[in-house]
């Protein structure tokens, strides 16, 4: 009894009313369409799905700048969750750039830079996706770059198609593997060679497939992404400046890589991102925005691969400035990167 009116009080005293946001099991089945193999499977999944609530009410009392809450991953261990859910492969540094259109680092040149800058409110910026079970994250974050550079250029916004990065896009230098991991200068690489596919003529399917762009609808010719630059001096060693970084926000919305394999990503509902995260990236996502919250300070608005359930509709905001380390929180700072994007249409198809 005292167990259950300890947790019950935990619930009460949850920020945003996480009393409300925790469906019972049978509850969270229903809202998320949950389907289990077997009544054993099902006891297992009830278990971790239980310790999650708890776990989730414990964190919420503590006053954290950000608030976690039961969403469709309620029921998998964090271990479940983040071996499908990351896939970003840092290179190798002696072949980081090795064949890649790098056209040189982005620099800060005492511009004055605006208090906030929010891509999304700009129209830059295509719906948020989901990479399922699938460690596809850097095609997300590279195509989410693509897609806005393309915006902010020509004023269209066209969703291309993250599968066929998936399928077609196979290298050693840097590593690209599918659904088993890559990192978005590979993307950019293949982008500058070869016609990128529409989203809906290409679909998302969250598995490795055979390349079949001869059947799909060119949404790009191939070359209007004619490069990409970088931000940090020299990447995984010396990070990119917090100034640098902004004004490259401040141009177009930027990829980075981060650390997302803590439970704050797992249950992340709203809210500033600090202290919660490492600073060994393993998940490619995209910067769109930059600003301060009243209460919590500044922070960078960014777009993740979860689904429109997950965070702040598809989004979290993560802590900004370049402590620790000088690398920001989750390490940010440690490899940011943009594609180039020309208009030019005397390149064929």
């Amino acid at each position: 009894m005292i167990i259950f009116l300890s947790l019950g009080a935990l619930l009460q005293a949850t920020p945003l009313g996480l009393a409300n946001e925790a469906p019972a099991w049978d509850d969270f089945q229903d809202k998320f369409g949950k389907c289990y193999s077997a009544p054993e499977d099902e006891a297992a999944r009830r278990k971790i799905f239980e310790a999650n609530v708890e776990f989730i009410a414990a964190e919420n009392v503590k006053g954290h700048s950000y608030v976690l809450a039961v969403n469709k991953f309620a029921d998998l261990t964090g271990d479940e969750f983040f071996s499908k859910r990351l896939g970003f492969n840092r290179p190798d540094a002696t072949s980081l750039y090795q064949g890649a259109p790098f056209l040189g680092n982005h620099s800060w040149n005492g511009e004055a830079l605006p208090p906030s800058v929010d891509w999304v409110s700009k129209g830059a910026v295509t719906a948020i996706k989901d990479q399922g079970h699938c460690g596809s994250c850097w095609t997300f974050s590279a195509t989410g770059a693509m897609e806005g550079a393309y915006q902010i250029t020509a004023g269209d916004l066209v969703p291309v198609s993250e599968q066929q990065i998936v399928d077609c896009d196979k290298g050693l230098l840097p590593p690209t593997l599918g659904c088993s991991g890559g990192s978005m200068s590979a993307a950019f690489k293949y982008a500058k060679s070869n016609p990128l596919c529409s989203e809906d003529s290409y679909p998302y399917e969250a598995k490795d497939g055979k390349c079949r762009v001869s059947g799909c609808t060119k949404a790009w010719t191939k070359g209007h992404v004619s490069g990409y630059k970088g931000l940090a001096p020299f990447v995984r060693l010396v990070p990119a400046s917090l100034n640098a970084m902004m004004s490259a926000v401040v141009q177009q919305p930027v990829s980075v890589s981060i650390e997302a394999d803590k439970d704050v990503f797992h249950f992340y509902k709203s809210g500033v991102v600090t202290g919660a995260c490492g600073q060994m990236p393993d998940h490619g996502v995209l910067v769109v925005g930059y600003g301060t919250d009243e209460k919590y300070g500044d922070y960078w608005k960014i777009k993740n691969s979860w689904g429109a359930s997950w965070g702040e509709a598809g989004y979290v905001r993560i802590l900004g400035g370049s402590a620790p380390a000088g690398r920001g929180e989750c390490a940010i700072l440690n490899s940011p990167s943009y594609p180039v994007v020309s208009l030019s249409l005397d390149i064929l198809v």
